[in-house]
């Protein structure tokens, strides 16, 4: 795919239409081309080596390395290499799988990662599947605040009116949620999980003292919670401005975001920092970045339904 020089979502010459929207495809989107990382998991835990996926150039990566993004992939995903009390171990969420015949597509799923080795380690954590734009940081040493491993967001400044992909999700019978992040013991909760398509525009500028300051320009949220067959061209509207007037506000996915649940990035000076957004931006108001992530979780970190599978291609903004 073409990628420009000014953008590291890197829009495609080609444009789609769908509907009445014209779709400019965001570089690696059509879900391809991946990365296949074979990672050699710990002697203690049987010493397997597991294979995991990052959406980019075709290519095979052996060794347990930090994964960096190839090729200009603006894509990270929920798989991560850990070592955790000299435990090394994969996990992989994400998959490449079959878009009914037309090519590949991302699969999201839902499920339980556990780690045990007597008297050293005893954890078990519920992951769902994410992809999303930006970078992840690796080794992953622990659970603890895990927006603060992953660099959200890519330069992004243009003024779309949706995010436009496929999907198709398959939704387990069980009513429930398992919450588990690898400290204490699990907990069942009642009522499914939902994937969800999440996309935030921000106006993002930087203190001299390298603290990161943010305006929410746009806003797009949705989630899926029924079996649903492969749905094409699906498009989720950006609302500009204060999105909390809207109708359909809800402040859980749509709110603004700072405090313990204020996503991360990188500072001029390497640093990972809270992007503090601190209010709703002018409705004409041009972006500086794009945040977008598709989930098959839609609750807090470690919730979610287990073998839920969120099923997503062809990502695009739509004009």
């Amino acid at each position: 795919m073409k990628r420009t020089a000014t953008s590291l979502i890197a829009i495609t010459a080609i444009t789609l239409k769908v509907s009445a929207l014209s779709v400019e495809p965001i570089a690696y989107g059509d879900m391809n081309s991946w990365i296949s990382r074979n990672i050699e998991e710990s002697a203690v835990i049987g010493g397997n080596t597991k294979t995991l996926y990052e959406v980019g150039p075709t290519q095979t990566i052996n060794g347990n390395r930090a994964y960096i993004n190839k090729g200009g992939s603006p894509w990270a995903t929920s798989n991560v290499y850990a070592k955790v009390a000299g435990v090394t171990k994969g996990s992989n969420a994400v998959f490449p799988a079959d878009h009914a015949g037309n090519g590949k597509c991302a699969k999201l799923t839902s499920h339980m990662e556990s780690v045990k080795v007597l008297g050293m380690v005893n954890m078990d954590v519920m992951v769902a599947g994410s992809l999303f734009l930006g970078k992840i940081h690796e080794p992953i040493s622990s659970t603890k605040n895990p927006y603060s491993k992953m660099e959200m967001g890519v330069p992004y400044t243009k003024r779309p009116k949706a995010l436009v992909f496929d999907y198709k999700l398959d939704m387990p019978a069980a009513n429930s949620r398992v919450k588990s992040s690898g400290f204490g013991s699990k907990k069942t909760l009642p009522g499914h999980d939902n994937a969800i398509a999440y996309v935030v525009l921000q106006r993002r500028w930087e203190d001299p003292d390298g603290t990161i300051h943010a305006k929410r320009v746009a806003t797009g949220v949705q989630k899926f919670g029924k079996t649903t067959p492969w749905t094409n061209g699906h498009a989720v509207k950006l609302t500009y401005g204060d999105a909390s007037k809207q109708p359909g506000y809800d402040a859980t996915t749509m709110g603004l975001r700072d405090g313990n649940n204020a996503y991360y990035t990188r500072n001029k000076n390497g640093k990972m920092v809270k992007i503090h957004e601190e209010g709703w931006d002018d409705p004409s108001a041009t972006p500086t970045h794009a945040i977008v992530m598709l989930s098959s979780g839609s609750g807090e970190p470690y919730v979610a339904t287990e073998g839920m599978a969120f099923y997503v291609d062809n990502i695009g903004f739509g004009f």
